[in-house]
């Protein structure tokens, strides 16, 4: 299968689909720092740039046509503009693109918000659109979390083909229409003891005191800590390695690790795994996740069981929440390594590889059949 991915920041459909096999005519990016992530990745691959400009004849015939358009004008936590926004309107740009270029596939990914805004006709303005240069189409809500990531990060799917049940054989399983909901654990709740952290940000040391946080009492089977070798002396704490959804594993007496989220107006929230990534690139108040644990090592003199520390996710953590490998986004930028702020900004604002292989694999089994 042959892809053209537009919109494709750091590539999650390339990271997903090359283990089927599957190849890209082109990518289309105009963030500078996710071009460069692709330019070292795939320097074979031509590289666009703004994705209305492209015509056809200018790459390969492709099978699919791949795109998360920005969902900031759809999104509840932005201005929520819909078409009118420059951003949005990049939606209905998608469609003209694949009108032009005649994919037997498209695959388009936004957030839940695009289903609400303005009353649904923004959405319907979307499968309009498709239903208008004759494709046929199904869409479905995913969670990252029930396709092996460590993180709620739910997502709007619409697969197109001329013929809707193809797409919709894509999307659906039979055992996803028989309305039986996954089973859901209770949850306990204790207030945690206040926090005392130093938090090391560029060498610039900030402070929390006595914030009093509300924990859930059940370990978060989605996390894994394992001890670090070097322990930082001025904040009194091991740092917890990169989480995985392999399962909580307790590698050091008395370890024990909280999902935390940060929301909009940088308020700590807990969930059984972690929040959606967002792409405010490491600044506070802007919502990428942190991490409370808390270390009593058998080995040592020093007491870590009373405070909970909170500390921000690494960029390997964030790496690992959406589904790429170890270091992928780690690249020479500007002639010296990445720093983590784009790093941050560019993994937000990427799709789950998983949820990218999942439909992926749909699409060549239905193919096959």
């Amino acid at each position: 299968m042959k892809y053209g991915s537009v919109c494709s920041g750091i590539e999650a459909a390339t990271a997903a689909w090359a283990p089927l096999g599957w190849t890209p005519a082109f990518f289309s990016e105009i963030e500078p720092f996710a071009r460069a992530v692709l330019e070292h990745h795939y320097p074979d691959v031509p590289l666009h740039g703004d994705f209305t400009t492209i015509e056809e004849g200018d790459y390969e015939p492709i099978d699919v046509l791949v795109g998360g358009t920005p969902c900031q004008d759809f999104s509840v936590a932005g201005l929520r503009r819909g078409f009118a926004g420059d951003r949005g309107n990049l939606t209905l740009q998608f469609i003209c693109l694949a009108e032009r270029l005649r994919p037997t596939w498209i695959v388009w990914e936004n957030v839940p918000g695009v289903l609400s805004i303005d009353g649904g006709r923004a959405f319907g303005a979307v499968l309009g659109g498709l239903a208008d240069i004759g494709f046929g189409f199904a869409y479905r809500i995913f969670d990252a979390q029930y396709l092996g990531l460590a993180q709620r990060r739910e997502r709007v799917f619409v697969v197109g083909h001329p013929d809707w049940r193809r797409a919709a054989a894509v999307l659906f399983e039979r055992e996803s229409l028989r309305g039986n909901p996954a089973p859901r654990r209770e949850k306990g709740q204790e207030v945690a003891l206040p926090v005392t952290t130093r938090v090391d940000r560029g060498g610039e040391h900030r402070e929390a005191h006595g914030n009093n946080l509300i924990v859930s009492s059940e370990i978060s089977p989605s996390l894994r800590a394992q001890a670090q070798a070097s322990h930082r002396a001025d904040s009194e704490v091991y740092v917890a390695h990169a989480l995985t959804a392999e399962g909580f594993i307790d590698t050091v007496q008395g370890t024990q690790c909280v999902a935390f989220h940060e929301n909009q107006r940088g308020e700590l929230t807990v969930n059984d795994t972690v929040g959606s990534l967002k792409v405010g690139g490491g600044k506070p108040g802007q919502g990428y996740p942190a991490v409370a644990f808390n270390i009593t090592p058998s080995n040592s003199n020093r007491d870590y069981s009373a405070p909970l520390a909170v500390r921000r996710l690494t960029p390997v953590e964030c790496e690992r929440l959406q589904g790429f490998p170890d270091g992928y986004t780690l690249i020479t930028y500007r002639g010296k390594p990445a720093a983590d702020g784009p790093r941050y900004k560019a993994l937000g604002n990427a799709m789950a590889v998983p949820v990218m292989r999942w439909i992926g694999e749909r699409i060549r089994m239905v193919k096959e059949l």
